[in-house]
């Protein structure tokens, strides 16, 4: 199955022919530069803020290595949201570290600067979006195609008012489209399943040596002999094999030797997958992303102006009026379900969309209470269903595209491409 159909991208809102191409074939290709709130600044405060720009450094990974350079337990170091790993980036980390440790850290493809200190730890979703510079390379379109093809793109998007607001691959797993697999197993307490399904499971597509070594886990379960023959660079996967090693039968345990936001990436990448799947559908049925409907839940604005997630109302008969001008104004936000423990879905057919796919998926919002892992328990939200594009500038040379836009917290860059490229998501 095509990885996007696998993780609920099933649909596109334009019907423009794509520009093919290819996104991210450098590393370079992708910049993405955070757009903080920046904690304030406290003389000899408990943490440090630094800005940090890393290039082809995945978030966990790169957090493991700075903890273990600082002497820090991982979850002393908090960021507020994570970012691509074939990229340049650059956003705040926050360390519960002395401001002269985190000065000297010398890393390969790391530049860290703008330190201070405050008191303030910096918590996931402490920002107000991102700001993105890319390039689509390899398009076999002749310019004038690609131009006509682009401008007919874009003025579908702003005549709809943004494009879905997917989860993109990156919260699945790009060559391997697995995260939220994990997280539904990891629901439904079927630990064994969550642990072989992320060390084992060979997907085609992968290196060489790391297929081979999967290959053989899944067919043995020898976890003794895989703690030593386990390619280095799976570092996560090399953690919960020497547990099993160590403790067989211990999956749970095995489980637990991840870091907890990792863990959480888990839960939250499933109730992504049902939210990818519900604006799927809404798609596939014609019913409008921007436009409220009777039963529709609809979010307000944070004291940034963003929609607040855990503050919504229903569209009914009477106030649809009035809610359609607030859509307009950016002042309501038409949103989908991340069902978890105490969801509310919308009413009418939106409803009924919503009900169905959690029927499909055989859960129930109980189970978003872990018992063994209570931090991992995801009270569920609402999203908008639309994302905006702000601030975009295309220009075209040859055969490449280069965009700059914003984007506002949570919302992905590769599910805005998606519109204008339309090809195999593992070109970018």
């Amino acid at each position: 199955m095509n990885p996007e159909m696998a993780a609920g991208l099933e649909r596109y809102l334009t019907d423009t022919p794509g520009i093919g191409g290819r996104l991210r074939k450098f590393a370079e290709d992708f910049g993405v530069e955070e757009r903080s709130l920046l904690p304030p600044s406290i003389e000899d405060g408990e943490y440090t803020i630094a800005r940090v720009t890393a290039r082809n450094w995945e978030t966990n990974r790169l957090m493991m290595v700075l903890s273990r350079r600082l002497g820090i337990p991982p979850y002393d170091i908090t960021f507020a949201g994570t970012k691509d790993k074939r990229a340049v980036t650059t956003q705040l980390l926050c360390f519960r570290a002395p401001r002269e440790s985190v000065m000297e850290l010398d890393l390969e493809r790391v530049e860290i600067d703008n330190t201070y200190t405050t008191d303030t730890r910096l918590e996931m979703g402490n920002l107000l979006g991102n700001s993105f510079d890319l390039i689509v390379r390899d398009i076999r379109e002749s310019t004038k195609e690609m131009e006509k093809r682009v401008s007919a793109t874009r003025a579908q998007l702003e005549e709809a008012g943004g494009f879905p607001n997917y989860f993109g691959m990156q919260r699945f797993g790009v060559m391997r489209p697995v995260t939220h697999i994990v997280g539904r197993h990891m629901v439904r307490g079927e630990f064994e399943e969550a642990v072989m399904t992320y060390v084992a499971n060979p997907i085609a597509g992968e290196l060489p040596h790391i297929l081979k070594a999967r290959s053989i886990l899944q067919r043995t379960q020898d976890f003794d002999r895989a703690k030593d023959t386990y390619p280095g660079e799976l570092m996560f996967e090399r953690r919960m094999i020497q547990r099993m090693a160590k403790k067989p039968d211990d999956w749970l345990g095995a489980l637990r030797t991840l870091p907890m936001n990792l863990l959480s990436m888990f839960i939250h990448a499933y109730q992504s997958y049902m939210f990818n799947r519900v604006v799927s559908k809404r798609m596939e049925m014609g019913l409008s992303l921007s436009e409220p409907l009777e039963g529709d839940v609809f979010l307000l604005p944070d004291e940034n102006g963003l929609p607040n997630q855990l503050k919504y109302m229903q569209v009914t008969s009477i106030n649809i009026p009035k809610i359609s001008q607030m859509v307009g104004k950016r002042k309501a936000f038409i949103s989908g379900v991340l069902f978890g423990l105490e969801s509310e879905l919308a009413g009418g057919i939106q409803g009924e969309i919503e009900a169905k796919i959690i029927e499909e998926e055989g859960v129930k919002a109980n189970q978003f209470v872990i018992p063994e892992v209570p931090a991992l328990t995801s009270r569920g939200r609402r999203r908008p269903l639309l994302g905006p594009v702000m601030d975009l500038d295309i220009q075209h040379d040859d055969d490449t595209v280069r965009m700059c836009f914003s984007l506002e917290k949570g919302n992905y860059a590769t599910s805005f491409m998606r519109e204008f490229m339309k090809t195999n998501p593992l070109n970018y």
